[in-house]
């Protein structure tokens, strides 16, 4: 499985969004809240290339982007390549 990290601000739908698409996923992830935190939210913004908007995911090495990025990786059917899966976990109903 792939390592996965999630840079997030309290009370922030985006980053609720995105944690929620990577748990149906059934992946583990790290939060690194950044909320108030100019240092955090410095060093995310050097790994993310000058964005210092939350959320800021990354895969292994990859620096997905923010949820919109992310969101379209799994409509795109190229996300679970990412995480390492063969194929998408699917709820049961």
């Amino acid at each position: 499985m792939s390592r996965i990290e999630i840079y997030t601000t309290k009370y922030c739908p985006y980053c609720v969004a995105a944690k929620s698409l990577l748990s149906r996923k059934g992946v583990e992830f790290t939060q690194i809240d950044v909320s108030g935190d100019t240092k955090g939210r410095s060093q995310m913004a050097a790994r993310a290339k000058g964005r210092t908007t939350v959320p800021q995911i990354f895969i292994d090495s990859i620096h997905v982007g923010g949820f919109d990025d992310l969101y379209a990786l799994d409509q795109s059917g190229r996300l679970d390549a990412l995480l390492g899966k063969d194929a998408a976990v699917k709820p049961v109903d």
